[in-house]
């Protein structure tokens, strides 16, 4: 039988680390780092939520703005196959033969003073520098960098007026992740924030018992007397019942007398002299 040749090692793409000005999240997709990048867009490994890694293209600021290059853009996504386009996204990539894979972001909250989100895809990626040569063709025939002329160049040399704006596009992020956050949290730090959590909490319940501990005992404070409850001493009120011999009597109030028209009942009978309301005494004039 006839040896079979060895198929070649796939070469791989050369990663590299996040810049502070590329944004977190595009779309569904988390970035986790850069592979190449024109002055019409970056190219990037991504993922999204249990999903596999992607080649997120998302065009700079310069060519998200012009219509033109977002429609050549659209253009080089609809000629794909299918297969390759996993997602698609923002202004004007709705339309065509991939209108499919196109993810709206319209349910998200929107600021009327901010630019309308970048185009951005996501590919098929295997790792290897063959598609990210793939992404850098897309993208070069964006800025028309290796397009050659229609015909004899003459005159100035023409450049396009947003070569300069390199940055990324914009983007939106909803809902917020944590700040700096660049990879999905698991279940380790979803532990070490818990352990992390109860071991602020018990250091601050063990600091309330030292503080509280040491405090010195309070008296409660004794009862202010009222002015019914009587001491038993010659200023007593008549309230009391028990005068002492040596004070003053004190002064019958209205009705205390037990005259006639004395408001409460008294089981003293009246004497011979006294008369009350019921037995009337008689005139030694009559």
């Amino acid at each position: 039988m006839p040896e079979t040749a060895p198929v070649p090692p796939v070469e791989l793409a050369p990663q590299f680390p996040l810049a502070d000005q590329d944004p977190v999240k595009v779309g569904d997709f988390w970035l986790d780092a850069r592979l190449t990048a024109t002055p019409a867009g970056m190219a990037f490994v991504a993922h999204e939520d249990g999903g596999d890694s992607v080649m997120l293209l998302l065009l700079s600021e310069g060519a998200a703005r012009d219509a033109a290059a977002r429609a050549r853009f659209s253009g080089e996504i609809n000629a794909m196959h299918i297969d390759t386009v996993v997602a698609r996204g923002g202004e004007g990539q709705n339309e065509g033969r991939m209108a499919g894979r196109f993810r709206s972001e319209d349910d998200d909250p929107v600021l009327e003073r901010k630019a309308p989100l970048a185009p951005w895809v996501a590919l098929a990626f295997d790792g290897s520098q063959r598609a990210v040569d793939e992404a850098a063709r897309i993208l070069l025939a964006i800025d028309l960098t290796r397009t050659p002329p229609l015909s004899k160049p003459s005159g100035p040399d023409y450049r396009l007026h947003w070569i300069d704006k390199t940055g990324h596009g914009a983007t939106r992020v909803w809902p917020l992740p944590w700040p700096g956050r660049r990879e999905r949290a698991g279940w380790i730090t979803m532990l070490v924030a818990f352990l992390l959590m109860a071991l602020i909490a018990a250091l601050a319940l063990l600091l309330a018992i030292l503080v509280f501990q040491n405090q010195p005992l309070v008296d409660a404070p004794q009862p202010i007397p009222s002015p019914a409850s009587g001491s038993g001493s010659g200023s007593g009120s008549p309230q009391s019942g028990s005068p002492s011999g040596g004070g003053s009597p004190a002064s019958p109030s209205p009705g205390d007398d037990g005259g006639p028209y004395s408001d409460s009942p008294s089981m003293v009978q009246p004497s011979g002299d006294q008369s009350g309301p019921g037995n009337p005494s008689p005139n030694p004039r009559l």
